[in-house]
């Protein structure tokens, strides 16, 4: 890769980035840094599908076991640790490649970040109701009212970055263009991102969270997570998939006999988990989709993609 290429590896949970990540350092002499929330926890293991020393293949990984699952974290100390691990393997010589599917990781790397608000569901959802009633045009309207400066950046037609700010506007009562201080993105800093997008087959994919889910429960989740509320959980550890609904169904049932309707809604919920990500990620720019055929292997998608075998989607 050329000097100070940054290569990103996205898309949804179970779409085989890790995989990927892994061939690609090993081809390129690179060390992989993980953009997934959950996998900064110690000891969360099996519900995160946290690699193994084994699967690793003695590739350095980064962003992984950083704290105890007591303690939150953030996307801003995310963006700071991913800053400073980026710098130390460029200067080691290695190539460094991100993979993950926690899209405001991702976003905070290449875009910058900036200090604003966190997410008001509640809010969220009234925009996007009042949206759908009355149309994108009468939202745009409000916020070229209260705000034009930051109307006339974003523009008419992109929906989610218009009820970002008026969510802002509700909720701090400042004017989006008044908040300050965003840090510089990847290009800014003088770096060069390559972003490769993993597109596979949706019935496919859900066939493969449906298989991951029951390997978790056969390598002993449920296991885990007993060990797990020894301790209390975090609010942000408590978000991963799996490990909510596991304390939700041990706290009620304490010696339960049947796992299955547990396992289903896991696979439900982490189906609709990978939806959301594929449509995160289908609305940011520059990435470069690839398409992964279920019967290609993964020895096939690193020389594909080196060889610069990217399409537009």
């Amino acid at each position: 890769m050329k000097a100070n290429t940054v290569l990103f590896i996205v898309g949804p949970t179970a779409s085989g980035k890790s995989e990927l990540a892994v061939a690609l350092a090993k081809k390129l002499g690179g060390e992989v840094l993980s953009a997934d929330s959950m996998l900064v926890y110690k000891d969360m293991d099996i519900g995160t599908a946290k690699l193994t020393r084994t699967e690793r293949r003695g590739v350095p990984h980064h962003g992984i076991d950083l704290i105890p699952r007591t303690r939150n974290f953030s996307v801003f100390a995310y963006r700071q640790y991913a800053l400073r691990t980026i710098k130390d393997i460029q200067k080691r010589g290695k190539a460094p490649i991100i993979a993950g599917g926690t899209g405001f990781y991702v976003r905070a790397l290449l875009e910058g970040f900036s200090p604003q608000p966190g997410a008001n569901p509640a809010i969220r959802r009234k925009l996007e109701a009042e949206a759908r009633l009355r149309g994108l045009p009468a939202l745009y309207k409000r916020l070229l009212k209260a705000d034009p400066k930051r109307a006339r950046e974003i523009g008419p037609h992109n929906q989610r970055r218009i009820i970002r700010a008026l969510e802002i506007l509700m909720v701090s009562g400042k004017k989006p263009s008044a908040v300050s201080g965003k840090s510089p993105g990847l290009r800014e800093l003088g770096y060069r991102p390559v972003v490769i997008g993993i597109h596979r087959d949706r019935q496919a994919l859900y066939g493969r969270i449906n298989r991951r889910v029951d390997k978790m429960f056969r390598n002993g989740l449920v296991r885990e997570v007993r060990r797990l509320m020894r301790s209390k959980f975090s609010r942000t550890a408590l978000q991963g998939v799996g490990y909510k609904e596991v304390v939700e169904h041990l706290k009620a049932h304490p010696e339960p006999a049947d796992w299955s309707g547990v396992k289903e809604r896991i696979q439900k919920t982490t189906r609709h988990f990978a939806k959301r990500q594929w449509t995160w990620f289908k609305r940011e720019r520059g990435i470069r989709w690839v398409w992964w055929p279920e019967t290609v292997p993964v020895s096939k998608m690193v020389k594909f993609i080196l060889h610069g075998g990217f399409y537009a989607r």
